[in-house]
């Protein structure tokens, strides 16, 4: 198998065999990412990537259950890659049960219901969507997504293509899981984004959520803004109100929540609704000091 360094992959992928069908990311202009900077966006040749299939078929066919298609939104590939692909999978791997990719929101649009509901009966069955905030200032200040073509300045048009895009996943029959990043709205819009990104993920309704916490990292668009504008990053009492918030108001039907990357100061883990009372009650212990927070050295993306 072949690779672009460096990899990414989320961390419920952690056992899953992972090829890159793509090199870096698309769009690749989110203020706070550093993850592809290092790489120009391109599409592998299609042989290539059924080659590694191939060989990762020969070695481990029979142990792999899931995999994960990279590098970062590898949806962006047309009809004729992935059905290449999710055809090659499952004939490599005979105990296939899951294959999945980072998706952006536009990306999903881009295909229409009857390609994505192909795409899921063909096998690829799990989208990681990232809208990291609910709060439209703080979500054209990370530069999600490229501007609609006609969308009004004034609309909540990222906040909006969102909610359209995971529902679209989700009557195709995908699982989604979305994920949020605590402290991208700064100090300045700290309870926007907190309130946003809880009204997001209820109207987003996903089958999975992620809060992760955001880390500045040097020679981004917003390490940039942080030295000119002197742009602050929420202190950890900060960033724990933030999640209380988020467990407390977030109302998707069913969701598995998660805040187990590395990223973060408090693990916890439960579902959302029925289980934010108890996740609001803990996070209320730990901003009282009764309960330790991961130390700083333990942290990292």
């Amino acid at each position: 198998m072949r690779y672009e360094a460096p990899i990414f992959r989320p961390p419920s992928e952690a056992n899953s065999y992972i090829f890159q069908a793509t090199i870096g990311c698309s769009w690749n202009n989110c203020t706070y990412c550093q993850m592809y900077r290092s790489k120009t966006f391109r599409v592998r040749p299609l042989a290539e990537t059924l080659e590694d299939i191939a060989l990762a078929g020969q070695s481990m066919g029979p142990r792999v259950q899931k995999v994960f298609v990279a590098d970062g939104d590898a949806l962006v590939l047309d009809m004729e890659h992935w059905r290449a692909i999710l055809r090659a999978c499952r004939g490599a791997f005979p105990r296939l049960r899951q294959v999945s990719c980072y998706a952006m929101a536009s990306n999903i649009l881009a295909k229409t219901p009857g390609e994505l509901a192909e795409l899921r009966g063909l096998g690829l069955t799990m989208l990681y969507i990232g809208p990291e905030s609910g709060d439209e200032v703080t979500l054209r200040r990370l530069a999600k997504q490229p501007r609609p073509a006609g969308a009004s300045r004034d609309a909540a048009y990222i906040y909006d293509c969102h909610v359209a895009a995971s529902l679209r996943a989700r009557d195709a029959g995908m699982k989604r899981s979305a994920i949020f990043l605590l402290g991208a709205g700064g100090v300045e819009r700290s309870a926007e984004h907190a309130a946003g990104s809880a009204r997001l993920a209820t109207e987003m309704d996903p089958d999975y959520l992620a809060a992760l916490t955001l880390t500045v990292v040097e020679g981004t668009p917003l390490a940039r803004t942080q030295e000119r504008l002197g742009w602050v990053l929420p202190d950890v009492m900060g960033l724990l109100r933030e999640l209380r918030v988020f467990v407390a108001e977030a109302q998707p039907t069913d969701a598995l929540f998660r805040t187990n990357h590395a990223s973060n100061y408090l693990p916890l883990g439960g579902r959302l609704p029925q289980d934010g009372p108890a996740m609001a009650a803990l996070i209320d212990r730990a901003l009282s000091g009764g309960i330790a927070l991961r130390p700083e050295w333990a942290r990292g993306l």
